[in-house]
């Protein structure tokens, strides 16, 4: 491997890396502020990652983050901010367990179509932001933001029992779903539990992900786009055409993020049903920088701390609140924020120092500037 593509390696490595450890470090010094252990907290959250029904936890809540996140770094790769991830998931959910409950299909039917219902509900969401945005010039951060409570609305409305909702309880929900809509997961037993077959789609989703972006000439357009409108526009892209379509993109993405959990478990959208994912995929993408791998080992990781945590509220002799991981990851963000920008810079510099170095050796050689750009 050449000196140059190494470093280039090293540099994409680095921002995540430094991120984590300021992000232990910064919470090791919360810890001791409040006079406890800046260890053991990580000690007792690492035993818990050894159980075998906490790694199928950890692996089942990493596919829905890990869809949340390809949604957001779709639209990051076009230079957008799709804050509303958050709300198309849990809209496009709702509509998926609304027709799951009162369709009933063959399963190689039923799945395919439920799968489609929540790609064109979040699709559907995530256009209102990208049409404002192309004909009117709204901000999609501030169009997303204001969807997301719209949703809120629209969802809380449509689950009342004078429409699709069924009491359970104290509970609203939208009625069981059909079983045929229930997506088949890896039984490893009841001591264990089951790992949604739907972590097998989120790879598949991963893999298409790099395909398009970095095969294909849509995802080229795509990331030229987002680097530059004026020049993807030179070269014959239809700049707001690409934003429309990257954000129905992101949006049918985003639409399939709830399906792992609502189609391998819960069989049903109520109001116990997660919120925040797409906040948590936003973290993922930038924690991965909108690599495929990348966002992978940080679903991993957010997940390690939600699944974990829970473990120190019960440790002996003393406890510990397990709002530590909730301010890992805050603090994650800070420093992935951060040392981005300063492995930037650093990278900046030490391609001028190369290039200067190529400089004086070709000046020293007679060569030209221009032989030593050709390189």
């Amino acid at each position: 491997m050449k000196k140059f593509d190494k470093e280039r390696v090293l540099l994409a490595l680095a921002g995540p890396v430094i991120a984590l450890v300021a992000a232990i470090a910064l919470t090791s010094v919360v810890l001791l502020a409040s006079g406890k252990s800046p260890f053991e907290p990580y000690s007792l959250m690492l035993q818990q990652a050894s159980y075998s029904d906490v790694q199928v936890l950890i692996i089942n809540q990493a596919s829905m983050y890990y869809l949340a996140a390809l949604a957001v770094a779709i639209g990051f790769r076009m230079n957008l901010f799709n804050i509303g991830v958050d709300g198309q998931y849990r809209l496009a959910a709702m509509m998926t367990a609304v027709v799951g409950a009162h369709i009933a299909l063959p399963s190689f039917l039923q799945i395919p179509v439920l799968m489609i219902v929540a790609m064109c509900t979040g699709a559907f969401w995530a256009g209102i932001a990208g049409v404002l945005k192309t004909t009117r010039g709204v901000s999609e951060v501030v169009a997303t933001i204001m969807l997301n409570a719209i949703a809120t609305s629209v969802i809380g409305y449509l689950t009342l029992s004078d429409h699709f909702g069924v009491q359970v309880g104290n509970n609203m929900t939208t009625g069981i779903m059909k079983k045929s809509g229930w997506f088949p997961g890896l039984d490893l037993g009841e001591s264990v539990g089951e790992i949604y077959g739907m972590v097998f789609l989120a790879v598949l989703a991963g893999v298409l992900y790099w395909l398009v972006l970095n095969r294909t000439r849509f995802g080229f357009d795509l990331r030229a786009t987002g680097a530059s409108e004026s020049a993807a526009a030179a070269s014959g892209v239809d700049a707001k055409r690409m934003v429309l379509t990257a954000m129905l993109i992101s949006g049918a993405v985003a639409g399939l993020s709830g399906l792992p959990l609502l189609l391998g478990d819960a069989h049903t959208y109520s109001l116990s049903f997660p919120t925040g994912l797409g906040f948590t995929g936003i973290t993922i993408a930038l924690l991965g920088r909108n690599s495929p791998v990348g966002i992978a080992f940080a679903a991993l990781l957010i997940a390690f701390l939600d699944k974990a945590s829970p473990a120190l509220d019960y440790a002996t002799p003393v406890a510990y609140e397990k709002e530590i991981a909730t301010i890992m990851q805050g603090l994650i963000v800070f420093a992935v924020v951060i040392s981005y920008e300063a492995v930037r810079v650093w990278g900046l510099r030490r391609q001028q120092k190369r290039v200067g170095e190529e400089l004086a050796a070709a000046a020293a050689n007679n060569n030209s500037p221009k032989e030593v750009a050709a390189r």
